[in-house]
């Protein structure tokens, strides 16, 4: 008979081998040291739980998956692999030319030309466009959000959809499975009756039993008949509709792009597409027409995630501090960058390029922002120059260099966007977007407060303590 002695050293045996096995498998596949060091520390420091913690949230079991997917799916558009010369772009300033080879050799794409882009601010501009547009399709709708409420705004989206598919329009929508649950009972239900083809993005619990809680979609996208494409941060939520007064409004900007890049974008809903139909190929010209001409804006989509080589957008971030001559303008909701980041940043203001960084006066996740703040003494020392913004919340992320590139999308400048989400950016190499993105950012600048390094270091003991206890959860933000 096995006596409660016996019993508990074999948990305890049992407890110090999964310890073991998992602090090895965190020294071997974890890129961040940081992150390293936290998850060996948080599965010594709480025996077993942080074990569980680790299967739950450190492992990435996407990676694998996603590159057999990639391996058996084809080609589906030409100008994501070997494009028409005529669709070929250079930048119009030759020292920016480095950065747009950075940029191909990351992503793999082409900067192609021929496009026009067009800001939209919030969803009361956003919306009508984006619904006007799938009513007016004629061949095939993709929409992909990280979050599509079943509210006001929602279900303005499901009933257009749903017309779309009674037109004969073939329509795919993709919403993540967390993103999905901000509002119960979900609209998952809802475009199922419209007889919209919906599938979710790696389900909190897969049909094998393996639980996906922290690799998330963050992408937000909406293209229409191959040829017109709606990008940027906005969800689809009521919050972010100010003329209907939201209790929570929620700023922000998206963006109308036409042209031959649009094919990028296509090419990018219809990989995460095959992944989540698991293998439903999007291809012809219902998804992938001719291009058109639609502008003289040089752009590139450019998508990242945890299933890729490179941490894609860190790395083209890194490059464009370094590209900077005159100025660097960041706008974002969450700023947490690494000792890297930092350390560019600080560079780049110390030999004189004007360094704005605009984040909201309050932010939505307060773990973020208490960590957030435990940061800024690092950028504000080298003379970056801190901006905060009064409410509304500003979810936008942009960035711009010398008024003559610019990046905007869904990446925050946090670890989570960096290297856990799925995440779609554009960049443009074009001064007229570049200053009308500039612009945006004046516009942010001028009503926000600046905050000095006095003022942070002023911080009460307990807040700079707390902020500094935040700081260390910065890996799992």
């Amino acid at each position: 008979m096995v006596s409660f002695r016996d019993m508990q050293t074999a948990l305890a045996l049992l407890t110090l081998a999964a310890d073991i096995l998992a602090s090895i498998h965190a020294v071997l596949h974890k890129r961040d040291t940081r992150a390293t060091i936290s998850w060996v520390g948080l599965i010594w420091l709480t025996p077993l739980v942080g074990v569980v913690l680790y299967l739950l949230f450190g492992l990435n079991r996407i990676r694998r998956q996603a590159a057999e997917l990639h391996r058996a799916r084809r080609p589906t558009s030409s100008l994501s692999l070997q494009p028409d010369p005529q669709w070929l772009a250079t930048p119009p300033r030759p020292r920016l030319r480095g950065l747009a080879t950075l940029s191909e050799k990351l992503t793999h794409r082409p900067l192609i030309g021929g496009n026009s882009v067009r800001p939209l601010t919030n969803g009361d501009e956003a919306y009508p466009e984006m619904l006007a547009a799938i009513d007016g399709a004629r061949t095939s709708i993709s929409l992909c959000s990280y979050i599509f409420a079943n509210d006001a705004a929602g279900e303005r989206f499901v009933d257009g959809l749903a017309r779309a598919v009674k037109r004969g329009v073939e329509v795919r929508v993709l919403i993540d499975d967390v993103g999905m649950r901000y509002t119960r009972p979900t609209v998952w239900r809802a475009l199922r009756r419209g007889g919209v083809r919906t599938a979710r993005f790696l389900p909190i619990v897969s049909r094998s039993g393996i639980a996906f809680f922290n690799l998330r979609t963050h992408r937000k996208l909406l293209v229409v008949d191959g040829a017109t494409a709606f990008a940027g941060g906005i969800n689809i939520h009521a919050d972010n509709v100010h003329a209907t007064h939201p209790r929570h409004p929620v700023a922000d900007v998206h963006f109308r792009i036409d042209g031959p890049v649009v094919h990028q974008f296509q090419d990018v809903f219809a990989e995460d597409w095959a992944f989540a139909s698991r293998g439903e190929q999007l291809e012809g010209a219902a998804w992938f027409p001719p291009p058109e001409r639609a502008g003289t804006v040089a752009m590139r989509a450019i998508s990242d995630g945890p299933d890729a080589d490179f941490e894609i957008v860190r790395h083209l971030l890194l490059g464009a501090i370094a590209s900077a001559r005159e100025s660097i303008s960041i706008v974002t909701p969450y700023f947490l960058p690494d000792s890297t980041m930092i350390a560019a940043l600080s560079v780049a203001a110390m030999r004189g390029v004007r360094t704005d960084i605009v984040l909201p006066e309050k932010g939505n996740v307060a773990l973020a922002q208490w960590a957030s703040r435990a940061t800024l003494w690092q950028v504000l020392e080298p003379g970056c120059r801190v901006h905060l913004s009064p409410p509304p919340f500003d979810h936008a992320k942009l960035f711009v260099i010398d008024r003559s590139w610019a990046l905007a999308g869904t990446t925050n400048w946090d670890p989570r966007s960096l290297r856990l989400n799925f995440e779609l950016d554009f960049e443009c190499f074009d001064e007229g977007f570049a200053e009308a993105v500039q612009t945006r950012v004046d516009e942010r600048i001028a009503r926000a407060r600046l905050l000095t390094l006095e003022e942070a270091d002023a911080r009460p003991f307990a807040v700079r303590l707390r902020d500094g206890v935040a700081r260390l959860m910065s890996p799992y933000l």
